[in-house]
């Protein structure tokens, strides 16, 4: 069926939109990173610029069909229907695999992601054609592009090491000469270093910005009847001394005339710089392969030809990119940038992972970052003997670090200007010298390398946090690895799938696609909404234990409703012998656990946070995670026992004895409901009552505790039976144990006279 094809042009034209979305997610740490990270001026700031760069690059972007025409496969060995199932199945991976790694908040590389989701498709159909021809494995180079699919592959992994190889040594240099005191040192030091970053900035626009667009093959009056891109080519050292030097006065005149913070400058401008290049440079990632596709369908209704009888070696000549579908995607990034949550966690991977200040870290020490720790210690503890004293305390005397804010630690920014301007600079130089020299590179890649060698000379991975540092740039390095593995086999999968019977698998292969992404974004929604909660929980900063008592209180709600449920669940798949309920139970408490002590590991920050000093604050909250904490214990060894009695097909509970913990069950989730109540309703005058409770409950367990003894002594035939029942008994009442010693420690803390 024929307009199977315009059914696949509507597809990709609807599936480019959702790749910008994704891809401008993943990407947009590329030039958020400094600018947040510094908050060297105000996030709406900062997005301004950053979607002005975005808006200019993808307006003026041109010729960017490149990597989808001609980069990885010759087109000429190709038929129209196979070079569409070749571009479908690239977009159908490229969504998925991008909105994967948004969804988990690390950042990769929309080139390597292209790149090898076109050689995947590409290898798979040209692998069809060979076996239908009885050709053999050799004949796969008359279709691949080997000699340029090598070359981008060498040139994105040698970017890595380079990348964060400059950047370390840049940085170190730079605060050896700057210290972390930079903000008092003489004039001159802001004004070269201002002339120097302004001086790449600008170099890097006019590589980035003019290349490929109309005006680079334009002449001017100034370029003496050279075409503007030769111009630039060979007057380059001319340029960049002019710049210099106008840089260098003007950042005088910003601080002398303007008060301004060339620093701040230096960051804005750099910003803007990295979000046209990204806009102009990775535009082809989103739109290059359903563009060309609009092209060949354009090419092939023109032709008259059937569409396994049209050659599409067309595609080898220069393929001109409608300015409007320019102006469409200059929207829709802009768009994306500003309400993308997504985005926002990709940023904070980076973030995170370059702070200064401490933070919560989210990856776990491995092997290898264990030992990478201990080798650098290991050297820069050769370095200091090798070097002289009186030189060593110098360095170190620039490394002492200063306060970046006078605001509380969660106000921090993660870095200072110093380092954000040479993130920016370093990125920009790189970018702009792999540009000119025409080698391939990934801008994430660059952006977030330099930035993890900037965060390693600066000393940011300290002793308490650099394995863990050390294990997540690792982690999203072998992210890296997985996409370029993921994408090349995925899309091979699927256009082998399209391949076989394109009416059948393409609208299954857009419908499993569009679920997918739907589900992801009602899983992260849910998400997001379950952080924001945490971090309103999390947000205590009353200096006094009346304060800490009111805002606290959710944390105890949360884990009474989540307390509650647990040990229903075990009561119920005990009664039941149903193992699925305990086996989710498990999951829960696990869950649970881990959110207390999360809590417990943030106690630092927490004590950091408080207005004041408050003593008393500190260790009412101490005392009332410890309380949570217990409860927690005893609830994971009350489900842990009880999943392995069923799993291990142990005789079920005695009726009497189900009956028995049902009762314990009914009156525990009364007084959990009562004590939320109290909690939610911030009523702790009525913890009086609770009391009562607690302690009528906890007899109650010790009858039972009696019971038990009673009927093991003159019934009792099973041990494994007794056992359980034992456990679970001693640890309720351990459980209602922890709750009366937390009631009673609100109880005593609480100032009634403190107006609600």
């Amino acid at each position: 069926m024929d307009n199977i094809y315009l059914i696949m042009i509507i597809a990709l034209a609807v599936l480019a939109i959702a790749d910008l979305i994704v891809g401008v997610s993943n990407d947009a740490v590329n030039f958020l990173n400094s600018a947040i990270g510094s908050k060297a001026v105000s996030f709406k700031t900062i997005m301004i610029v950053a979607s002005f760069g975005v808006a200019l690059g993808a307006i003026f972007s041109s010729g960017l069909m490149e990597v989808a025409r001609k980069g990885i496969f010759h087109p000429e060995e190709f038929m129209f229907n196979e070079i569409m199932i070749i571009f479908m199945a690239v977009m159908i991976t490229d969504i998925l695999l991008l909105d994967f790694f948004n969804s988990v908040g690390m950042p990769t590389s929309t080139t390597v992601s292209i790149v090898f989701e076109l050689l995947g498709a590409a290898v798979a159909i040209a692998a069809v054609k060979i076996y239908n021809d009885e050709g053999g494995f050799s004949d796969l180079i008359t279709y691949i592009n080997t000699e340029t699919a090598t070359e981008i592959i060498l040139g994105i992994l040698l970017s890595v090491v380079i990348a964060f190889t400059i950047g370390a040594i840049i940085q170190w240099v730079t605060r050896v000469l700057l210290s972390f005191n930079f903000e008092n040192k003489p004039l001159a030091y802001e004004a070269i270093f201002g002339g120097l970053a302004l001086t790449a900035l600008t170099y890097f626009i006019f590589i980035k910005g003019i290349k490929g667009t109309p005006y680079s093959s334009q002449t001017f009056s100034f370029t003496n009847g050279l075409e503007l891109s030769k111009y630039l080519a060979e007057n380059t050292l001319t340029i960049i001394a002019v710049s210099f030097v106008v840089s260098t006065i003007l950042s005088v005149l910003f601080v002398k005339l303007f008060k301004w913070n060339t620093y701040k400058i230096i960051i804005l401008v750099g910003t803007f710089a990295l979000a046209l290049a990204f806009a102009g440079n990775d535009l082809v990632n989103f739109i290059g392969v359903p563009i060309t596709a609009l092209k060949s369908y354009e090419f092939w209704q023109a032709s008259g030809l059937s569409p396994d009888a049209l050659n599409m070696s067309f595609l080898s000549g220069k393929v001109d990119t409608p300015e409007l579908l320019l102006l469409i995607a200059g929207i829709i990034m802009v768009a994306t940038l500003w309400f993308s949550s997504k985005a926002k966690d990709v940023v904070k991977t980076s973030l995170d992972l370059s702070s200064q200040s401490e933070t919560k870290e989210r990856f776990q020490p491995n092997f290898l970052s264990r030992h990478f720790v201990r080798l650098a210690i290991f050297s820069s503890n050769a370095a200091n003997k090798i070097l002289p004293e009186t030189l060593n305390n110098r360095i170190e005397k620039q490394f002492t670090k200063v306060a970046l804010t006078n605001k509380k630690s969660k106000d921090e920014p993660a870095f200072d200007l110093v380092r954000a301007a040479v993130n920016l600079m370093v990125a920009a130089v790189l970018i702009s010298l792999a540009t000119s020299m025409k080698l391939p590179l990934s801008t994430t890649y660059v952006t977030f390398m330099v930035a993890m060698g900037t965060s390693l000379a600066d000393r940011a991975w300290g002793s308490e946090s650099a394995v863990y540092r050390v294990a997540g740039v690792l982690n999203v390095i072998a992210g890296w690895f997985f996409t370029a593995i993921i994408a090349f086999v995925a899309a091979g999968i699927v256009a082998w799938l399209l391949n076989l019977n394109l009416n059948v698998m393409l609208p299954i292969l857009l419908v499993i696609t569009a679920i997918i992404i739907v589900r992801n974004y009602i899983s992260h929604s849910k998400k997001q909404k379950s952080l924001n909660e945490v971090a309103k929980k999390e947000k205590i900063e009353n200096q006094s234990v009346q304060g800490v008592i009111l805002e606290s209180s959710d944390h105890i709600v949360n884990v009474l409703h989540r307390s509650s449920n647990i040990y229903n669940n075990m009561v119920e798949g005990l009664a039941k012998q149903d193992l699925s309920i305990l086996k989710k139970n498990k999951k829960q408490v696990n869950k649970l656990t881990n959110e207390v002590e999360d809590l417990r590991d943030n106690i630092f920050f927490f004590i950091k946070n408080l207005d004041d000093s408050s003593v008393g604050a500190s260790n009412f909250y101490i005392n009332i995670l410890g309380h949570l904490q217990d409860m927690t214990q005893s609830l994971e060894y009350i489900t842990k026992i009880s999943h392995k009695h069923i799993n291990n097909n142990h005789k079920k509970l005695k009726f009497s004895q189900i009956k028995e913990l049902q009762e314990i069950n009914k009156n525990l989730n009364q007084l959990f409901e009562d004590t939320k109540i109290v909690f939610a309703e911030k009523k702790f005058a009525d913890i009086d009552q609770l009391l009562v409770s607690t302690k009528s409950n906890q007899t109650i367990v010790k009858e039972k505790i009696n019971k038990q003894i009673e009927r093991t002594r003159n019934e009792e035939s099973s041990p494994k039976n007794t056992t359980l029942y034992f456990s679970l008994l001693v640890k309720t009442k351990e459980l209602l144990k922890s709750n009366l010693y937390l009631l009673e420690e609100y109880n005593d803390s609480f100032d009634e006279k403190i107006k609600l």
